[in-house]
């Protein structure tokens, strides 16, 4: 059982930043490799970014590679999402989820526990 909660979500303006948080509890925090989803009203959850367990490896969605940074603080039991150049269209609710999969899943049913969201709203 892992119990995930998202923070960090708010109102920026194009091109500002933003840097999501991700706090897990329960299980060991290394025994799972972690990602980012959103999912914008209408449209179905998609995949963002992810982690491996010790964060060598990352994945990231072709719509936000070289603006976003995921990143983990196993000390901490926190992974990040770090926007940069935020564009309209990366309005969504933020989702942070966990999976216990070898590679890194951009598949949303693939992930076994999910935070609640956080909304990110990017103003044009």
């Amino acid at each position: 059982q892992v119990h995930l909660v998202e923070s960090g979500g708010g109102l920026v303006q194009a091109g500002g930043s933003l840097r999501l948080s991700c706090v897990a509890s329960g299980r060991p925090f290394s025994n799972y490799n972690m990602g980012w989803f959103r999912q914008a009203p209408g449209k179905e959850r998609e995949f963002v970014a992810a982690i491996s367990r010790s964060g060598g490896r990352t994945n990231y969605a072709d719509s936000v590679k070289g603006r976003f940074t995921i990143s983990r603080d196993n000390a901490k039991n926190t992974v990040y999402l770090q926007m940069n150049s935020l564009k309209p269209e990366d309005a969504a609710v933020y989702y942070c989820a966990a999976t216990g999969a070898v590679l890194l899943i951009t598949i949303s049913t693939r992930y076994d526990y999910w935070g609640q969201g956080t909304q990110v709203t990017v103003s044009s």
